[in-house]
């Protein structure tokens, strides 16, 4: 009995020992997820192969969860990974570091923050997308 208390304590150091040298686990490829953790996370499905192993373990996590969702939950979680993916990796720190400083918040104004969010959001003005010139608006010769 010893000696299986010792292995198994063996293999506890072990996998300590792994997680605390960066060792992560290897990255799944797409076509290995169940169908189920696809339709989840398929807003990520065309940048999935390239995710960090630690994002895609994350997302792995959610998509756990997917299952339990209100329809109207699962547009939100699809919306709001559609905008994930589009931010880039600058962006991703920024809103991290967002997050965490918002988490630092005290929970009686919390509320307060986010109406401030809010209100600078809507003063602020979307940049304007370049379109084609339109034949009435282009240079005749």
């Amino acid at each position: 009995m010893l000696f299986f208390t010792r292995l198994h304590l063996g293999y506890a150091t072990l996998a300590a020992c792994l997680l605390s040298a960066g060792v992560e686990a290897s990255p799944i490829p797409w076509a290995k997820l169940t169908p189920l953790q696809q339709e989840a996370l398929s807003p990520l499905a065309s940048q999935w192969n390239n995710l960090p192993d630690p994002y895609q373990a994350d997302m792995l996590k959610l998509a756990n969860h997917y299952d339990n969702l209100t329809p109207e939950q699962k547009t939100r979680l699809h919306n709001r990974l559609l905008d994930w993916s589009r931010l880039t990796p600058q962006q991703r720190v920024q809103a991290r570091q967002k997050y965490t400083a918002f988490q630092k918040v005290p929970p009686e104004k919390r509320e307060m923050v986010k109406s401030m969010v809010k209100e600078q959001q809507a003063t602020r003005t979307p940049p304007q997308p370049v379109s084609a010139p339109t034949p009435a608006t282009a240079k005749q010769p």
